[in-house]
């Protein structure tokens, strides 16, 4: 793009810049919260996300920053091991993308059925609405799905306001009155200003409200200098890398924003007729990135779809706009500070009840249907696992069915046999997948072949047949050569779908 072309293009750029920003700011907070962390770690990420990831970028109309897919693992990481050792943690997943893109293994973490991504976006999110309800009434969430279904009902009886019923209610209130905004915005809002985020209308009016009420309210923390949420990786902190516990939740930390990253790069490249995604080089820029939220013990970022899809609605064509908007994130948190302090947190947790409902996507589970109803239950047990257990036994799941399924392809294979017209000549006829899987239901088959009988196997209708089927073969032909039976195996249709070469021996064709 030549300097005639960046001066016709940068108003459009601006335009899309600032309502990235105000897309990303709620954002940005709400998902620390849901993490177990100060918003300003959000923040960081964020400014991270659009100064640094922005310039490197592979992919030019995507924008980074803290992931409400990864909150839940976050959340799960700092209960289990700490603050602290988030920073190294990330460290050592930054630096696992950056290989990866630099081995360009970028198209790789493309290959996870959707349903097994959909699933666990749905388990995210229902962890999400479960953890936000009760930081939406200014009660503390607990540390499972589980204990925060079962523990709702003691945290609503609390905010209800009854004799000495504290400030609850009023906190639930504005969290309620977020959702009803963002729901009655996204349904209702005029075309002239589709460029306003529903989610920033919702917590502005509530923080007006809260204000002008003086309600009691738990409200964000956020440091007037911004240099005070930086928490620099200590070296000590990255000797305890070598506890296997946390090489884990790196590689898994690493694969899922990777894998999450790439999706959403995937359906923004769909949403515009520009330049496409250089995985590879977008992975490289997600590990540097996350390197860098490691060192300054900000929250992990990855490619997020909500803030990318405003990108390109807004008219963005290259990657300035999200350069940008990093840039206004920085900006104000610098000069407006005191702002952000004023808005209730119960808002915030709205926005994210609402945007955890969004993650359930049905139109994803119908559009999984159409593959048949495997593809939905791997979608519904990959959920249900990580709500009932954690997200990575939850992908585990579903990459186990995902697997099963393959198997079960693998293994199917019909067998018929079929007398032809010449008197004494058989036709086994095999279609499907002959593996070793087979071989009983094969042998059975073979046993019932009258003596001296011609048997011809045809190839052709076979995607591939391993050695343990061939060798049954062969052993048939060679244990009834002394009664006349004769072997003819017509191979000529089946081409490098045979493990390894057929032997040639006596009463076997070709």
């Amino acid at each position: 793009m030549n300097m005639t072309q960046i001066k016709a293009a940068l108003p459009r750029e601006l335009l899309a810049s600032v309502v990235v920003f105000l897309v990303a700011l709620p954002l940005c907070m709400g998902i620390a919260i849901a993490s177990g962390m100060p918003p300003a770690k959000g923040l960081i990420t964020g400014i991270i996300g659009g100064i640094v990831v922005g310039f490197l970028a592979g992919s030019p109309l995507q924008v980074s920053g803290p992931a409400a897919g990864l909150a839940v693992l976050v959340f799960e990481l700092v209960r289990q091991h700490g603050v602290a050792m988030l920073g190294p943690i990330l460290l050592l997943a930054g630096v696992l993308q950056l290989l990866a893109g630099r081995l360009r293994l970028g198209c790789w973490f493309r290959v996870t059925a959707p349903a097994v991504v959909y699933g666990m976006l749905a388990g995210i999110g229902v962890l999400i609405v479960l953890s936000q309800v009760h930081v939406m009434f200014d009660a503390a969430p607990q540390p499972s799905g589980v204990d925060n279904l079962l523990g709702f009902p003691a945290t609503l009886a609390s905010a209800l306001p009854l004799e000495q019923a504290g400030s609850g209610w009023q906190a639930g209130a504005l969290g309620l009155g977020t959702i009803a905004l963002m729901w009655g915005w996204d349904r209702w809002r005029p075309q002239r200003l589709r460029f306003i985020p529903g989610a920033l209308l919702g917590v502005a009016a509530m923080t007006a409200i809260s204000v002008w009420l003086a309600l009691p309210v738990n409200r964000v923390q956020v440091p007037t200098d911004l240099t005070q949420a930086i928490d620099w990786l200590r070296p000590d902190d990255l000797l305890k890398l070598a506890d296997p516990n946390l090489l884990v939740a790196a590689f898994a930390l690493a694969f899922i924003a990777s894998a999450e990253t790439l999706l959403s790069a995937a359906a923004v490249d769909r949403m515009h007729t520009g330049q496409r995604s250089d995985f590879d080089r977008e992975l490289s820029a997600q590990g540097l990135g996350n390197m860098l939220c490691g060192l300054l013990g900000a929250l992990p970022m990855t490619g997020v779809i909500v803030r990318s899809s405003a990108n390109v609605q807004a008219g963005a064509q290259t990657r300035a706009s999200a350069i940008l908007h990093g840039v206004w994130l920085l900006g104000f948190v610098v000069v407006l500070g005191s702002v952000l302090q004023q808005i209730p947190v119960a808002s915030l947790a709205g926005v994210l009840v609402y945007t955890g409902i969004k993650l359930v996507n049905i139109k994803a589970l119908r559009n999984l249907g159409r593959y048949g109803r495997m593809p939905m239950y791997t979608y519904a047990a990959t959920a249900l696992a990580i709500v009932f257990t954690d997200l990575l036994t939850g992908v585990l799941v579903g990459f186990a069915l995902t697997l099963l399924k393959l198997a079960f392809k693998a293994a199917r294979l019909k067998i018929n046999l079929v007398s032809l017209d010449e008197p004494g000549h058989l036709e086994l006829r095999l279609s499907g997948a002959a593996t070793f899987l087979k071989v009983p239901a094969l042998t059975q088959v073979l046993e019932s072949v009258p003596a001296g009988s011609t048997l011809h196997v045809p190839l052709g209708n076979l995607s591939y047949i391993d050695h343990a089927c061939l060798e049954l073969l062969e052993d048939w032909s060679r244990s009834n050569q002394a009664t006349g039976s004769q072997l003819v195996i017509e191979q000529r249709r089946l081409k490098r779908r045979i493990e390894g070469r057929l032997r040639t021996t006596a009463g076997v064709g070709a």
